[in-house]
């Protein structure tokens, strides 16, 4: 049986799509049964074989794999086992608090893990270990040059680490840019992105300079406080966990611009990452060199004056940026409010992260967990279909448009019966919606009536 198309409200102009009638459930149950599965759905292009999901997974991973144990072979490798374990132990403490605030700004529209698991990856076994290798050969190529071991040293942790490091990791933020195109909407998943890449950046580099430091003490007897390990735990971890991914955001910032601007601006999709990245060099070096730059105090002043500045206003555009979601939902879904698609509450539920929540809640206490599970994916269909028509407004959507709104809108249609008593209770438990106050009819005598 083929399947028919689902009349549409008006005319159908690029920059804002109409939107698809509502049809009774008898009439949706016959249409949406020619929807296929993910893995069919018709359109999703033929793509060659280097192409194909499980051959790129596949040697993503063999590419991440190998890094890894060699990054794992060369830290290992200068600063001993006991000091591996040692830095591996006290690295890994910011890792949980890094990857739940980045996660935390992804809330709205959460991404798929896979992405962001290959970010970490890539920041902490290929990024850092072309950042070991570059590095040390440039540091080397240099004081022979120079014969000057020590001007080197200064030369390569001011120029020559910032620009390795960030071209490094800014090279997992353009994958996911390039092949995960769907799941890069705008700034926050730039953010995000950059975020876990740094992270994992961040991880690896700890070890390497917490294991040595506790090599220096080792051989020196070094203890307590007073020691070498301690004052770089102190100044690696407690002082600036942020440092790499605050560095590395704002490269992620230029792809989020990026990805926001339509097909014409070209000139803005290639300038914004450039400009990015540029900055994220410029504030690592300038990171890097506060020392030999400024005299001794120099890391204290560029720590109080510039870089808690700059991670103030940073933090405040991520979470700007994570509620600029908010209203798009808020602006985008009232159209289909009207048009059958949802409850008129629901709009002003998916606006909200406590509404969401309690719309979970209730659905979990009235049905069940599997409930409040169909709430939740209710609530993700939901936000992707505000954003996605949020970008034909832009002009940045793909030809595939009408398609992946029928899937969105059919996935919605699927969950609707749990999802939308659930986000009417939110909507009105949070004030959202307001409730008009019972009407009572007394019927009885009333001394005060006029008859």
């Amino acid at each position: 049986m083929s399947e028919p198309s689902p009349q549409r409200i008006g005319p159908h102009p690029a920059p804002h799509p109409a939107i698809p009638v509502y049809e009774q459930q008898e009439q949706l149950g016959d249409l949406w049964s020619a929807v296929p599965e993910p893995a069919r759905r018709r359109y999703r292009p033929r793509r060659a074989f280097w192409r194909h999901r499980a051959v790129r997974a596949g040697a993503v991973i063999t590419l991440l794999a190998l890094s890894g144990l060699v990054i794992l072979a060369l830290v290992r490798d200068q600063t001993g086992t006991q000091g591996f374990l040692v830095g591996l132990g006290l690295a890994v403490l910011p890792v949980p608090l890094l990857m739940a605030a980045f996660r935390w700004l992804d809330r709205v529209d959460p991404g798929p893990w896979r992405n962001l698991l290959f970010s970490f990856a890539w920041g902490a076994c290929a990024a850092a270990l072309v950042a070991i290798i570059a590095n040390s050969f440039a540091t080397h190529w240099i004081a022979t040059a120079t014969a000057d071991p020590a001007g080197a040293e200064s030369l390569g942790a001011t120029v020559i680490a910032p620009v390795v490091e960030e071209s490094a990791k800014a090279a997992a933020v353009l994958l996911v840019f390039l092949f995960r195109r769907r799941d890069f909407t705008g700034l926050v998943d730039g953010v995000v992105f950059a975020g876990f890449t740094a992270s994992g950046f961040a991880f690896t580099e700890n070890i390497l300079y917490l294991g040595t430091a506790f090599g220096e003490d080792q051989s020196l007897n070094g203890s307590g406080f007073a020691s070498i390990t301690a004052a770089t735990f102190f100044v690696r971890i407690v002082m600036s966990p942020f440092a790499h991914p605050l560095f590395t955001v704002l490269t992620g910032i230029g792809f989020g611009l990026a990805a926001m601007a339509n097909r014409r601006q070209k000139i803005r999709r290639f300038a914004f990452p450039l400009l990015g990245l540029a900055l994220a060099m410029g504030m690592h070096a300038l990171w890097n060199g506060s020392s030999s730059l400024f005299g001794p105090y120099g890391f204290y002043a560029v720590y109080a004056v510039f870089m808690v500045p700059v991670f103030a206003l940073l933090t405040w555009l991520a979470i700007w940026s994570r509620q600029r979601e908010l209203r798009t939902v808020s602006a985008q879904l009232p159209a289909y409010a009207a048009a059958g698609w949802l409850t008129p509450a629901a709009p002003h539920a998916l606006s909200s992260m406590r509404a969401r929540t309690m719309a979970r809640d209730f659905a979990a206490r009235a049905y069940g967990s599997k409930a409040a599970r169909s709430v939740g994916e209710y609530e993700a269909f939901a936000t992707s279909l505000a954003f996605l028509r949020d970008r034909a407004h832009r002009g940045t959507v793909g030809p595939d448009f009408v398609e992946r709104e029928q899937e969105l809108l059919h996935h919605l249609w699927q969950r609707k019966d749990i999802a939308g008593p659930a986000l009417t209770y939110a909507a009105r438990a949070t004030g959202r919606v307001r409730v008009p106050p019972p009407y009572i009819d007394y019927d009885g005598y009333n001394p005060y009536r006029q008859y």
